[in-house]
């Protein structure tokens, strides 16, 4: 299941890196993104989380196609271009959160917050029902 959340505005390894880790690690095996330099230190955060991060091939927007749809909502706040550091940390989370909070067609119309508690409280379920030797 690819769940899409918007976190760690703007991209540092160790706010992202942190971010991940708080989520179970069964909820984070793999990433995507494009080819932008944003993705760098792309080798600090697998490094760090564990999570292993693909690129996808130049000039194939298919190949990520809930992250360019993702994208063009961002847009709908910052415009391409927009200089991030004239934005506040709680201005860019404000932004994220409401992006997070708005129906996705993907998910049926619930919210991806909505998706992402349901995923993780599965996930916390199964940990704290499976036997002890498997924990």
């Amino acid at each position: 299941m690819c769940v899409e959340w918007v976190v760690g505005w703007p991209w540092n390894p160790q706010g992202f890196s942190a971010a991940l880790n708080g989520m179970p690690l069964a909820l984070r095996k793999s990433m995507t993104y494009d080819q932008g330099r944003e993705m760098a230190r792309h080798a600090e955060v697998t490094q760090k989380t564990g999570v292993a991060i693909f690129f996808c091939d130049p000039h194939s927007p298919w190949q990520r196609g809930s992250n360019e749809n993702i994208n063009g909502l961002i847009r709908q706040y910052l415009p391409k271009g927009t200089d991030l550091s004239v934005h506040s940390q709680a201005e860019l989370d404000a932004i994220a959160l409401q992006l997070n909070m708005r129906p996705r067609k993907r998910f049926e119309f619930k919210c991806p917050i909505e998706v992402m508690g349901e995923v993780m409280q599965k996930a916390i379920t199964m940990r704290h029902d499976a036997p002890a030797l498997i924990q």
